[in-house]
């Protein structure tokens, strides 16, 4: 037993980044009988997480099931009880299309993908997905194996490696909850079905199928229903920033746009400021997105139909007669929706939406192109943002070094050489990676009169951010500066988002 099992310190499972491939490895009874849970692979161990350190009867229990070396970590016995509970206790229900939900109990024993048991393999990566927070789960054959993985904070994990024989059957079991055509295999086909969970509420899940050389691979999206955390003050916003950004969608109308890559928290942003304004307000809000994300009460949510039964401008157009004060479009795609989210805000409407650019700034000059005359533009703006988001640096285990030059110079920013910084480390709460969740990266461009008069005479972008930098106003290197010295992030994780050239 190595000194991983001597820290005085009750390891808290609760701020645990729990690994469900070793968890899962072991069967429910022992978990809960003994209070003992494998929860991540460090340094080549399998670290298990106990309430006992001495109880070598359930270490050995557990050894007959992982083939690695292990090291025991004395665990709070109230959150490592929490933690099994979460795992193995958990009941899922299918609310697919059949009249009555179909339930899926998983107890925890281990699977054999030799077996027939196809639900039992289905239900082993739900519950794998769900104990990772994972977003995606990508099913991909190949002709030997069936790989599994998850994204997770915006990285693609491998989990499982099944025998090619689980792959078509487990398809078609997902096919039928999702309400597709099983018997179809060579065309592209989406679907959608809801589980529901004692710990995890509900969770929406998008699924996609595309055939390839080695047979159908499907992508399965994860939409979590639950909003309970979904506030600005989780965001990573600044104090100055945040307290600008409720400003401005505390104005009674106008246009706030959000700008950056898919899958930089455009639209969670947008739905923390539609949370914050209906808790202090009573509004009446409609959104119209592809697909609902995030679903909240008291608000009205419109989803696009693929089959364009309901557009983005169709659906935009009509929510305009149903007195909303408030809108949130999900993407403005065409100059249609465009040209209706500019009239919405110009009579009396805030409008919520999001737009692909590359900056703040570039979403202007983007909307131009796309017809809206410029004096509109600066006519309904009230904020347009920019938002990455990036890795955030395990608070228990970051490393504090002197920035080198070479480093500095990368970011654009020679003065910072020898700034005090961080990086990742490694330690039993983060599973080794040096990493937990992700936070944003902001950067606004708030409309006054002088920059609405600055956007109607048209100028070119290279001139509106001379301005932006005449009036030092800050960007997203500059926020992303202020993240990296307060030891948030890495500069590895900025080079990945934000080129300062």
């Amino acid at each position: 037993m190595s000194d991983i099992g001597n820290h005085t310190e009750l390891l808290n499972m609760d701020q645990v980044k729990i690994d469900p491939v070793w968890a899962l490895r072991i069967p429910a009874n022992l978990a809960t009988r003994r209070q003992v849970l494998p929860f991540t692979l460090q340094n080549d161990r399998v670290l298990i997480a106990c309430k006992d350190l001495n109880d070598e009867q359930s270490i050995q229990a557990v050894r007959r099931y992982i083939s690695h070396p292990v090291d025991v970590v004395a665990a709070d016995p109230e959150t490592l009880f929490e933690a099994i509970q979460r795992i193995f206790q958990d009941t899922v229900r299918w609310n697919g299309n059949q009249s009555e939900p179909v339930r899926i109990q998983f107890t925890g024993t281990q699977v054999d993908p030799e077996s027939e048991n196809i639900v039992a393999v289905g239900d082993e990566i739900f519950h794998a997905a769900l104990i990772r927070q994972a977003t995606d789960i990508h099913i991909e054959p190949s002709s030997v194996d069936l790989r599994v993985r998850l994204r997770v904070d915006g990285l693609l994990d491998d989990y499982r490696q099944f025998p090619i024989a689980v792959h078509q059957p487990l398809l078609s079991r997902l096919k039928v909850m999702s309400g597709m055509d099983i018997a179809e295999r060579r065309a592209p086909q989406d679907g959608r079905f809801t589980l529901s969970s004692d710990h995890n509420s509900e969770i929406d899940i998008r699924t996609a199928t595309i055939p390839t050389k080695h047979g159908e691979r499907m992508t399965l999206r994860l939409l979590a229903t639950q909003t309970q955390d979904l506030t600005l003050g989780r965001l990573g916003m600044s104090s100055p920033d945040l307290a600008q950004f409720e400003r401005v969608i505390d104005r009674p109308n106008g246009l706030i746009l959000m700008t950056g890559p898919t899958g930089c928290g455009k639209s969670t942003t947008l739905y923390g400021a539609i949370r914050s304004l209906i808790n202090r307000k009573s509004l009446n809000v409609i959104t119209i997105e592809d697909p609902v994300e995030y679903v909240i009460d008291g608000i009205s949510q419109v989803e696009v139909d693929a089959n364009d039964k309901v557009s983005f401008h169709k659906a935009l157009r009509s929510s305009l007669r149903h007195d909303p004060d408030v809108l949130m479009i999900g993407e403005i795609r065409d100059e249609e929706t465009a040209e209706t989210a500019i009239r919405a805000a110009l009579t009396g409407h805030l409008v919520f939406t999001t737009l692909h650019a590359n900056s703040a700034v570039g979403a202007i000059t983007r909307l131009a192109d796309m017809g809206i005359k410029p004096f509109l533009i600066g006519a309904v703006s009230r904020m347009f943002a920019a938002q990455r988001l990036v890795r955030k640096l395990c608070q228990k285990c970051k490393l504090a070094y002197d920035m080198p030059e070479a480093e500095a110079i990368s970011l654009a920013c020679p003065e910072l050489a020898g700034t005090t910084v961080y990086r990742a480390g490694g330690c039993r709460y983060c599973a080794g990676t040096g990493f937990m969740g992700r936070i944003g990266l902001f950067e606004f461009i708030v409309y006054d009169q002088e920059m609405a008069r600055v956007v109607a005479s048209r100028p070119d972008e290279t001139y509106i951010q001379q301005l932006l930098n005449e009036r030092q106003l800050p960007d997203l290197m500059d926020d992303s500066i202020a993240k990296l010295t307060q030891g948030l992030t890495s500069v590895q994780q900025i080079a990945t988002v934000i080129s300062p050239y």
